[in-house]
């Protein structure tokens, strides 16, 4: 039997302040015709990355308006998971080799896990590569829906990898993609969806947190609360491009001697390259000891992230692929202006100009910090315009409602 991972509760009432009564109401008749239904959400992990926040509180609201949720998690051993990884970079463009070997191990482990797949249930949502061939190797439960859903940025994959999944994915009669620029060639789906992420607005992550407490958790690790502060929470990969935001950092601090840089990540189980690549990005910084980087195991948990994030004066995020990049709606949920790469979702987000500005270089990432640096006033406006944007269109119980309207069109 697959990994069951145990939520904690949540009600939809509790958002009512924050959402309004409309979206409320909209959800309670959209969950009408579903009351008993059984979901289940199946994964690669349990903890890292935004696909596992998302389920921590996707799951627990849709017990709430009356659905049988659950959530597993798939099975591993190392050798999937670098497959697995070099997946997820492939789709995103990346050149890399695909070998019978690499295709083998992954379709081995997907029947293994097929094996262990359990229960009976009306919907069926699979999440991102690692387990995308589930469908194919359980032959599909009779009477299930089965939904695939792709969290990354495959607008512009490398042929070899979608050649490969592509086949495997073509067998789901639903899928739900972040943008629709990101279905790729060869696949058509009865039913599509375009649903963007969301964040809880209610998690220890994203709750209010009074600046005299963000500013002390921050000097904990080394940083001065009276100094400038620039933030980048991600995970430790390529394409989040840590080295660049070094790189800009050190453009900005010719200007600004006083500025100091928080690289803080999450180290994820199915992701065996973020150690590799975070030894790179210590590297990088060298000896600047206004430089800190940071993960989960130096004790940096949702409350951590939440003091940096706050603390923050400007927020980066200079990925030059991503899904969608959840890491900038926490950030503009506290009112922070981001300067963010101008790549996959973040676009979604960052409106150029009003609640950040959109970059493609290094030097242009540098000239936008230095600029909100510079003009403390123009960047508060921003922040308050970036939390507004986030309220209306990237809160959990709007993710809720999508899903509600999903599983309804396929009861139809």
């Amino acid at each position: 039997m697959l990994q069951n991972v145990e939520t904690e509760t949540r009600s939809l009432e509790d958002y009512r302040p924050i959402v309004g009564d409309e979206a409320i109401e909209e959800i309670h008749a959209l969950a009408e015709s579903l009351q008993g239904a059984r979901v289940v959400h199946v994964n690669a992990t349990a903890f890292g990355g935004g696909v596992a926040e998302i389920l921590q509180t996707l799951v627990p609201l849709m017990r709430d308006v009356g659905l049988d949720a659950h959530w597993q998690v798939i099975e591993g051993t190392g050798d999937f998971f670098n497959v697995t990884k070099a997946m997820h970079n492939g789709l995103q463009g990346m050149d890399l080799p695909l070998t019978a070997e690499m295709k083998a191990t992954w379709q081995r482990h997907n029947e293994l896990n097929a094996k262990k797949f359990e229960g009976h249930y009306d919907f069926v949502v699979v999440h991102d590569p690692q387990p995308a061939g589930l469908l194919h190797f359980t032959a599909g439960e009779q009477g299930a829906h089965w939904v695939w859903r792709c969290h990354i940025d495959t607008s512009h994959p490398n042929p070899r990898y979608w050649d490969f999944l592509a086949p495997y994915i073509n067998e789901y009669p639903a899928a739900v993609f972040t943008m629709k620029e990101y279905v790729g060639p060869g696949i058509d789906f009865k039913h599509l969806a375009i649903i963007t992420p969301t964040i809880d607005p209610l998690s220890p992550k994203n709750t209010p947190m009074e600046p005299a407490e963000a500013d002390a958790i921050v000097a904990r690790y080394g940083l001065d609360a009276d100094r400038p502060l620039l933030v980048q929470v991600s995970r430790f990969d390529p394409w989040k491009d840590p080295l660049g935001v070094i790189d800009a950092y050190r453009i900005v601090k010719e200007r600004m001697p006083s500025v100091q840089l928080a690289l803080v990540g999450s180290m994820a189980s199915d992701d065996p390259e973020g150690w590799d690549y975070y030894d790179r990005t210590v590297r990088h910084a060298g000896e600047d000891f206004d430089i800190r980087i940071l993960h989960n195991f130096q004790g940096v948990g949702n409350r951590e992230v939440n003091a940096f994030q706050t603390a923050a004066d400007v927020v980066v995020q200079k990925s030059t692929r991503e899904g969608f990049g959840l890491v900038v709606t926490e950030a503009m949920w506290k009112g922070k202006p981001v300067v963010g790469g101008n790549a996959g979702g973040i676009p979604l987000q960052v409106i150029d100009g009003q609640t950040g500005f959109l970059v493609g270089s290094v030097e242009a990432c540098a000239d936008r910090v230095l600029y909100l640096l510079q003009n403390p006033v123009e960047a508060k406006e921003m922040g308050q315009a970036a939390r507004e944007h986030v309220r209306r269109h990237f809160l959990s119980s709007r993710h809720l409602a999508d899903y509600l309207r999903l599983f309804n069109q396929l009861l139809r």
